[in-house]
Parts: C-alpha cells; structure tokens; sequence
C-alpha cells in the first residue's frame, strides 16, 4: 500500500500539528497547524478550533498570508496569537511579527501591539485577568518606545547592521544577538480601545506632536531624529518589566499568578562568559523586582504558579563537571519563596514539563522514560510519582482543564506525527480531531535491547520495512540521535526514518550511554567519555539487530546528526564495518568546537582538557576506511561550519588520490542552520542521502540530484 513516505514530494506537503492551547471553560482547544506553502518553498501556519472533550470537526480560524503561531487564551477566552500580518493602521512595510486578538465573541482579529522591532512571543498569561507578558526586543540606545522606534528607522535609513558586544555570547543557534536585547513587557488587553473617536484623537495628537518636532528640530538635524511617532493611543501601552535587561532574557521562562499581579520568571544571571538562572517575581504594575531563588553552581529553571496563586514550583539543577552529570530536581515554594522544598527526591527522571495539577495537590509533569515521553503526576505530600500514560508515545504542550481535571496534549511516536489527545484523571487517552491528520506508516516498529559489556541494559526502536524475511533480509540503517543527552522517543520532521523504511531499509533508533529516560547512572556511564560506552553500546546493539534472521548484517551504514554526526566521526575511525556513514552537522575537532560553538562555556565545563583530546574525532581520521557523506549548514552556530570544513580538509589530506578524488561528499547550505528547515532543501537532503547510501550499500549507481546542478 502505497504511504506518503514512498514520495518526498508528498511527505512534505504533510500538514503538521505544532502546537496546542485550551481555552479557560476547557470545551475548546487551539491547534497551530502549519501547511506547505503552494511554491512549496515554506510553511505557513494557521490556527484551527477543535473540541477539546472529543468529536467535533476542525474550524479553521485564522487566514493570513504571514501565517499565525503561539496562540493562548485570555481569561475572557480570547484568543492570542502572533503574527506579522498586515495592520491597516500601521506601516505599510512593517513586517514585524506583532501580537493580535481573535475575539471570543466574534469578528475580526485586532491588533494589540505595534512595536517597531515586533512581540517575540507570548510568555505568560494570567488565568483570572486579563493580563499578559510578552517578549520584545528593544534597542539599549533607546529609553522609550517611539525613541526607540526612531532608533531602529535610522539604522534602517543608513542601512547600518552592526553590532557592538559587551559581553558574551555573540550569537545563538542560527541568528547573530544583538542589537536589540529581549525585555518582558506586560500588557493589559481589557485597555484596547476600538472606538471611532479613540482613532480620531489618536491621529490628531500624532500630527501636534510631529509639528512640534519639526518646529524645534534644527536645520542640521536628519528628519528621522525628529520624527518620534506616538505610541498608539487606542492599543493598550507595554509596560517594560526588565529595563537594561542585557541577555538576561534571552531565554525566560515564565508564569503569571492568576490575578496578573506577579510575574514569576527564570532569567540569567550573566558570569564571565556563561551565567546561572535565577528565580525572580516581578510585581507587573510598579516593575518592583524580588530575587526568590540565587545561587552560585547552580541554575534555576521552569517556574509554573499553582492555581490558587499561593504557591511556585520549578526545577533546581546543580551545574554538571567533568566529574558527573547532576540530576534535575523538582522543588516546590510558596509563592514568595518560602518553605522550599524537594519533591519526588527518588524520581530518577528528568522533568521536561511542569504544571500544577486541578486541585494544586500534585504537579503534571513530563519526562523521559525507556524510550517513551510518558505523563506523571508528583504528588505535593510526599506520595510516589505515578505514571498516568502507559503507551509507545511522548507527550507534549500538556494543558490542564481545571474544570475536570483532565489533560489536553499533543502526543506522537516514530510511527505516528504530533496529533492532540485528551487524558482522563486515571489515564484513558482520547484521541480528539485534527486537521492533520496520521499518515498511514509502511513497515512495522518494535523494540530490541541487548546487555552491554558493564552489564547495563541498552535499549532502542527497530522499524522494518514490509517484506523483511529471513528469506529477504533488509539493509540496516544505524541512526544515531542528538543531544547526547536525549532519547529516541517522540516524532520528528527533521529525522524521518519512515521515508527509509519506505524504501526498504530497516532503522534502528538506540539509546546508547547519554540517553535520558534511563537514569542519572545511564548517563555517567558516557559521562567526559563520549567515545567510550556510548560507542559500545551503539555496537552492541547494532549486533543485537543484526543477529535477526530480517536484517542483512552484510548491508548496514550509520547516521547521525549533532551529537549523533560526532558519533558517526567516531565510529568511522574506529571500525570498517559499516559501508557508508552520513555525518550531519556534527563535532570533528572538539578543541575547535569548544571554542566557536554558541555556548563554549558549557561545553568546556564539561570535559577534562585531557578527555577533549582523548576523544576528539579527528584525530583518527588516517584510520577512516569507510566512504563518508559529510552535510553542513552555513548558519548552524551550535556546531559551527568550521567543523564540516575542517573535516572536509582532513578527508582529503589523508584520502584524496593524485587527482584530488575520494569516495566521500561534501552536502553544503549556505543558507540552513543545524537543522535543514527549508522543504526544498529538505528534498535535496534526502535525495542526496539514499543516493550515497544506494551507492554503497545497494551497490546501486550514485544518481546526482537534479537541483545540485
């Protein structure tokens, strides 16, 4: 039967369910859903109405050419979303993504902002006002919003993109960081004023206060300095929460209490060339700051404010040394930060989530665990976390209806994309409608394990293509997942081993030592080692698949990106077994990596100098046999380009013949980052990977993509 996997064409025109929200009275959840542009070039997303108690038909809601994502209800039930669609009492070319309102009454969609540089995102939502903190960057040369509005049109004006730094980092995954520094910014949506005579004041007082510029502006003066415009009277005025932020917020979590009064927010607290997160509460009307939680070694992350107001919880982590990775503690305070204390001690978990549960007397909480993403509940008094999902899927976006108690999430697996679901108080799970709907998958999943030579038990997913037999063996695919500290667990549009099962290899999905979901002790085992049990435990289990009478072990390649791209490194200097290896955007030269990646400090921290060395890929690349497909993104600055380019060199020092020829390629974007977003792009990945693999593994002749030229 044929699957949209059988064509990269139609796997990519697979609309994708992204996110969730659950309006207040829990009858209606809101799904961002993006679908392939019609040029095929992008994503455009959409927000969609779906019954949040089951059945029901998807409506669509939003329609714009822009797009609309990071929806969240008002406590009235309004719907909130950033977009950069047109206002049509803004500038005609101001693209910049703002915040809007869909009322819950009808009509309409209006604007609620209009600042120059845009809304970033929504960071927090009250339940019982309305409300709100966004994040927005602003220019530090600025100390308010229409000087800083006139900032950014001058630089504009002069066509001006530097950039001064002061501090570290410079950039972040695939942008440059600064100017502009991210602020938390309140705004009170009840204040919008939508009447005729609003708009009629607001362009009067516009023209006298422009008039007045140009009157005292002096004859040397650019027209620019002088033309301040107002902020819009008839949108409600954002209050700046972390004036002179730095990058502090660069990465803020946070939560509002349900009147709106306080903002409670992990912001970064800048060290030399790193910083520690730290918990403050910010009062949203005066900006009055309190540090709740501080300490030296040590961050605090992911605060969620209980539903009666009284109380915070978050998550407490030690930094990790060389000497072992630390655990992630889940603590619970009141609402000042009094009476800390730790919950679920014996939890051997990672929470990747928090909220409170219904009644306040647990948190729900997300976590890894054997190769799944389950749902749990923490109780507050002291009870044993219970586990409330017991499937094959990794849970995401958990929403609490306070109402029922019930959960709303969007749920996934390696067979089946993100869709949303609905989960009882004792666990029963409700698939609810989507408008992107699960494809059918070829093949079948299931899963093999194996004990390591230390006696640890590795796990991982095998997906077989149909017609695999003793009789017809197929080929296997090792595929090695990122991180490190990460598990094969949940759905992923980048890394589709679906679209390999469909042409008939078999993919195995392990967690080796690193991997969540299996304990702090799993991780140590890899611990300032990559190169050590990691690189057993990858090929004790690709043994344990290969001893299967479906599996041809005379026909197997690796793969892997990031921290699985290091590990093919690796594993190509350390073994001939394999007969081809992809490594995508992975570490080569750590020495070199350490010092150039996006957040150097961390990775220094957590190596020896002399484990650096001692497990750096390129020093065995004299000992590499096996034909490699080397893929970079130009804009990847978590593992900067550096480290294809280097290896690149390398391969031909050591393995080009007198004419400068090798069995190896080199797949370059100059415009992707880490990850090869772009649909088109995406296409060319894959055609250019199963060509490279047909070549060596199938012994089929390499066919060039057509778009490589």
């Amino acid at each position: 039967m044929a699957t949209p996997f059988d064509s990269l064409d139609d796997f990519i025109a697979l609309p994708r369910a992204e996110a969730i929200a659950l309006s207040p009275d829990g009858k209606t959840a809101v799904l961002t859903v993006a679908a392939l542009k019609k040029d095929g070039t992008g994503y455009e997303r959409a927000l969609w109405a779906i019954p949040a108690t089951g059945g029901g038909t998807p409506r669509r809601l939003t329609r714009s050419a822009k797009g609309e994502a990071g929806a969240a209800f008002t406590a009235s039930g309004d719907i909130l979303f950033v977009s950069a669609r047109p206002d049509s009492e803004g500038d005609a070319d101001d693209e910049s993504g703002q915040l809007w309102l869909l009322p819950a009454k009808g009509g309409e969609a209006r604007p609620v902002t209009r600042l120059a540089g845009g809304v970033d995102g929504i960071a927090a939502t009250a339940d019982a006002a309305d409300r709100l903190v966004v994040t927005a960057s602003l220019l530090p040369g600025a100390d308010t919003l229409e000087s800083e509005a006139a900032l950014r049109a001058r630089r504009k004006e002069k066509k001006v993109s530097a950039i001064l730094h002061e501090t570290y980092p410079v950039r972040f995954w695939d942008h440059d960081l600064g100017p502009a520094e991210p602020h938390l910014m309140a705004i009170d949506v009840d204040a919008l004023e939508d009447t005729i005579a609003a708009v009629v004041a607001e362009a009067a007082a516009a023209d006298e206060v422009r008039a007045d510029a140009a009157a005292s502006a002096s004859a040397e003066a650019p027209a620019s300095a002088a033309d301040e415009k107002p902020y819009p009277a008839t949108l409600p005025r954002p209050r700046d929460l972390t004036p002179r932020p730095g990058r502090s917020a660069d990465h803020a979590e946070a939560a509002l209490t349900p009147d709106g009064s306080r903002l409670v927010a992990s912001l970064e607290h800048r060290e030399q060339r790193a910083g520690r997160r730290v918990i403050v509460a910010i009062d949203t009307a005066s900006g009055e700051r309190a540090t709740l939680f501080d300490e030296v070694g040590v961050d605090y992350e992911m605060p969620a404010v209980s539903h009666d107001g009284t109380r915070i919880a978050y998550l407490r982590t030690v930094k990790s040394t060389p000497e072992a990775p630390t655990d992630y503690e889940v603590w619970v305070a009141g609402i000042d930060g009094s009476g800390a204390r730790r919950i679920a001690a014996e939890w051997d978990r990672w929470a990747s989530s928090l909220a409170f549960d219904a009644g306040d007397e647990a948190l729900i909480a997300t976590a890894d665990e054997n190769g799944r993403g389950p749902v749990f509940r923490l109780p507050l008094d002291g009870g044993a976390p219970q586990r409330l999902t017991d499937d094959d899927f990794a849970y995401a976006n958990v929403v609490v209806d306070r109402g029922t108690g019930d959960l709303v999430a969007l749920r996934s697996s390696w067979v089946v994309p993100p869709h949303p679901v609905r989960i009882a108080r004792d666990g029963d799970v409700t698939p609810l409608a989507t408008p992107a709907a699960a494809p059918s998958a070829p093949g079948s999943i299931t899963e093999v394990e194996t004990t390591a030579e230390d006696g640890a038990r590795v796990r991982g997913w095998l997906l077989l293509p149909e017609g695999a037999t003793a009789n017809a063996p197929a080929p296997l695919l090792l595929w090695i997942h990122g991180g490190p500290l990460n598990s094969w667990n949940a759905w992923s549009w980048r890394w589709a081993p679906l679209l390999a099962v469909a042409r008939g290899y078999a993919v195995l999905l392990p967690d080796p030592g690193l991997s969540t979901g299996y304990g702090l002790e799993f991780i140590a085992r890899g611990w300032n080692s990559w190169g050590g049990k990691p690189y057993t435990d990858l090929l004790a289990i690709t043994d344990a698949a290969e001893a299967r009478d479906d599996i041809d072990e005379t026909r197997t390649a690796a793969m892997g990106g990031s921290f699985g791209g290091y590990m093919a490194n690796w594993i190509a200097g350390h073994t001939d077994r394999f007969r081809a290896i992809v490594t995508h955007a992975s570490l080569w030269a750590l020495d070199q990596f350490s010092g150039t990646t996006d957040s150097s400090e961390y990775w220094q921290r957590i190596f020896t100098p002399e484990a650096m060395l001692e497990h750096s890929p390129h020093r065995f690349v004299g000992e590499i046999r096996t034909p490699l497909l080397v893929v970079h993104g130009d804009k990847d600055y978590r593992v900067p380009v550096g480290e294809g380019l280097r290896l690149w060199s390398e391969l031909a020092e050591h393995h080009a013949d007198a004419e400068g020829r090798m069995p190896h390629r080199f797949l370059y974007f100059p415009d992707e980052n880490h990850w090869i977003l772009k649909p088109q792009h995406a296409v060319i990945w894959y055609q250019t990977v199963f060509a490279f693999l047909g070549e060596h593994v199938r012994g089929e002749e390499f066919s060039r993509p057509e778009l490589l030229g």
